[in-house]
């Protein structure tokens, strides 16, 4: 979607992030080669798979498993998509 809202902006006549700012979720380390490279928001990827793998492996020794979500905090990693705040 952010790849879109920043073609969607530009034949509108703004400018990313002078006009306005774009932040994307689950980016990969790839973001920082677009043009321009985009602000996310990304998933810890390395402890989502440990807890999945958890979870399997009970699964295979026929373990109880638990159930219910699992919340991670994201991190966000400011590019060059995002602007600092306006001044009021």
């Amino acid at each position: 979607m952010a790849p879109a809202a920043i073609r969607g902006a530009r034949p509108q006549g703004c400018e990313v992030p002078r006009d306005v700012s774009v932040v994307g979720h689950d980016g990969s380390m790839s973001m920082d080669f677009v043009d321009p490279p985009r602000t996310t928001a990304r998933r810890p990827a390395d402890r989502l798979a440990v807890e999945a793998a958890r979870r399997v492996l009970a699964l295979l020794a026929h373990r109880d498993v638990p159930v219910g979500e699992l919340l991670f905090d994201p991190e966000l990693v400011v590019r060059a998509t995002t602007a600092p705040p306006r001044a009021r």
